[in-house]
């Protein structure tokens, strides 16, 4: 293992109009005075002293109490050399947090669990969790032993990476080393589990935890009423509540907004209702989360006056709506065809010195363009740039449908070439858009250009690219070439809007026979 030269931070500049930096002066102040005493206060309280600054997150003021510690003599003990590692390591500077261990060595000190576990949680704070892994396997292999703690932000690591599977292996490997696996541990796991869609498998590790006897904390059920939530069991979600409260475990407020979320998205209203009454009663006060899930939810069961209600109530809370909160109004409010409300609040958003983003940006885009109101769109997206926010595939999007729509073909046509010379990477929704706004515009020679063109570049076609074409291919008369691209849809299937355009085009040429034929087919599989 090899070690770098230890390096302390400078001095530190600060204004004295930041409450923060004011107590950090004063501890450093006060830490001065603490050096300057006669006689020099003993290594313990200078340890009291370096704790309490790491509490506040003043780590370089520690670092600079620690410097000069050793300046005027003050050998550190190995409970002060770890709380060094520990600034390091929240300072992302690894290099020094591992030339403290070489000082430790050197010192004649025996590393600790608490300075493997910091170098760890540092290295995993870094992002570096392969490397604390590594660093793992070394330590054990040198006889150090590890602990709860220290398999617990290992697990936390790794899952927050996204390497779930080797959270669980991790976690199996565990006991082998003589150290029992948690609560915590078992929670971080099962809730990775479920952000990976992995729904069997942690319920799976759910029942071995019960098995194990562990029993489950506001974590495990929290992440568990999210697992009911993604496969749409909500009644069983609802009934994990009502078993935390007959265990007297308190849910906490993700615990409600969770469930709140995952009800409002199978549209149980009444449901949510009752989840607010029990999370008003246990005391839980909502959080800006809690708000943007009711507006979002009100808006997606078409409860505009609610949704609004609640932006309005969150006024006369502790709470500041976010950005995200004007963004969910701003959205609704556009798809309810309320455009001019969405406006104003946008412009609130500007008094209020709120920062704005892109996805705020394209919620108003797109409720314009789809209100026809396509020559305000071009001053927002100038005002985007003049913000240093990059317009995106979705803001173009909505720009190419509206010029579509309103029959302005050409104008989409040259503005897809200025995205493509702005290196924008295009979906084939962008395409399909332009597509079906030629075909619509009797423009079937300049879409069949694009289709090939596409095609040629080994783009791979859905559904609706292709039930935008044999749309166009009917609305030029050519029914052979519709039902003869149909039936060479490659990659996917046909589904019912695609058999129901082409059938609609064929009764009403008095193709019949043709007609009645796809019918049947579309009922045989299982599409009507």
């Amino acid at each position: 293992m090899s070690f770098s030269a230890l390096s302390y931070g400078g001095a530190i500049t600060l204004s004295p109009s930041n409450n923060f930096n004011r107590r950090r002066v004063y501890s450093q102040a006060h830490s001065n005075s603490q050096l300057r005493h006669k006689p020099i206060p003993p290594i313990v309280k200078f340890t009291k002293m370096l704790t309490s600054l790491v509490k506040n997150n003043q780590f370089h003021t520690a670092i600079s109490l620690s410097n000069q510690m050793e300046l005027i003599g003050i050998q550190p003990n190995i409970v002060a050399l770890n709380i060094l590692i520990n600034c390091f390591c929240h300072l992302s500077q690894l290099n020094f947090a591992f030339s403290v261990l070489a000082k430790i060595l050197k010192l004649g000190y025996k590393p600790n669990t608490i300075t493997m576990t910091t170098l760890m949680k540092g290295m995993c704070l870094s992002g570096q969790v392969n490397k604390a892994l590594d660093f793992h396997d070394d330590v054990i292999s040198k006889g150090f032993k590890l602990d709860q703690i220290s398999y617990g932000i290992l697990i936390n690591g790794l899952c927050k990476k996204g390497e779930t599977t080797a959270a669980l292996r991790l976690l199996r490997k565990i006991e082998a080393l003589m150290v029992k696996p948690n609560v915590v541990m078992y929670s971080t796991v099962i809730h990775s589990l479920f952000k990976d869609n992995l729904v069997s498998d942690a319920f799976g590790l759910y029942s071995k935890m019960i098995v194990k006897n562990i029993s489950p904390n506001v974590v495990t059920y929290t992440s568990l009423i999210y697992g009911f939530c993604i496969v749409g069991q909500f009644k069983e979600a609802v009934g994990l509540l009502n078993e935390m409260l007959l265990k007297n475990i308190s849910p906490n407020v993700l615990t409600f907004n969770t469930l709140i979320d995952g009800l409002f998205k199978k549209g149980e209203v009444r449901k949510v209702r009752n989840v607010l009454a029990v999370m008003i009663k246990q005391g839980v006060k909502p959080n800006v989360v809690t708000y943007n899930s009711l507006m979002d939810g009100y808006f997606s069961v078409k409860e505009v006056n609610k949704a609004i209600y609640v932006f309005n109530t969150i006024a006369r809370t502790e709470v500041k709506p976010d950005v995200y909160s004007y963004s969910v109004m701003i959205n609704g409010l556009c798809k309810n065809k309320m455009v001019d409300e969405a406006v104003n609040l946008f412009k609130e958003m500007y008094l209020k010195n709120i920062s704005l983003d892109t996805v705020t940006y394209n919620s108003l885009i797109d409720g314009l363009c789809k209100s026809g109101r396509i020559s305000v769109v071009w001053d927002f997206l100038d005002e985007m740039y003049d913000r240093g926010l990059r317009a995106d595939v979705i803001t173009y999007n909505s720009i190419l449908g509206a010029l579509c729509k309103s029959r302005q073909v050409d104008k989409a046509i040259e503005l897809l070439a200025k995205i493509k010379d702005q290196g924008i990477q295009l979906d084939m929704y962008t395409y399909t858009v332009l597509v079906d706004g030629l075909c619509k515009n009797g423009r079937l020679k300049d879409a069949l250009e694009i289709y090939q063109d596409l095609w040629i570049k080994g783009y791979h076609f859905d559904e609706t690219m292709y039930t935008v074409m044999i749309d166009g291919l009917c609305k030029e008369g050519l029914f052979d070439e519709a039902l003869s691209l149909m039936s060479k849809m490659e990659g996917c299937t046909p589904n019912g809007i695609t058999y129901t355009t082409l059938i609609k085009a064929l009764s009403k040429n008095g193709k019949n026979e043709k007609a009645v034929k796809l019918h049947c087919e579309m009922i045989a599989r299982g599409l009507l």
